[in-house]
């Protein structure tokens, strides 16, 4: 969780999402969504992310378009943990 304090970032030009395999449809057809928490999270390393990804079964690794989305408006934080957190990623900056 970020300080509410926190000011938003400037995200590296692509950042990692971690998953399982069986989320893909949905996450293609709405994007990513935080779900039970309040931001996706997101990771510099893919290898960090795919880690992540193969805790909820197949993992896959998703390359998300972190700066092209902070210059068309959306907010980027990064935690204590080094993770990179934002509201939603919409699927057309997902590949």
């Amino acid at each position: 969780m970020i300080p509410d304090d926190s000011k938003p970032a400037m995200p590296p030009h692509m950042l990692f999402h971690g998953t399982a395999n069986r989320f893909i449809p949905s996450i293609l057809a709405q994007g990513l969504l935080p779900g039970s928490r309040r931001h996706v999270h997101l990771a510099q390393d893919p290898h960090r992310a795919a880690v992540v990804g193969q805790r909820y079964g197949q993992g896959v690794v998703l390359t998300v378009h972190a700066l092209r989305m902070h210059d068309q408006g959306f907010r980027f934080y990064q935690d204590a943990d080094g993770n990179w957190l934002t509201e939603h990623v919409p699927a057309c900056f997902i590949r």
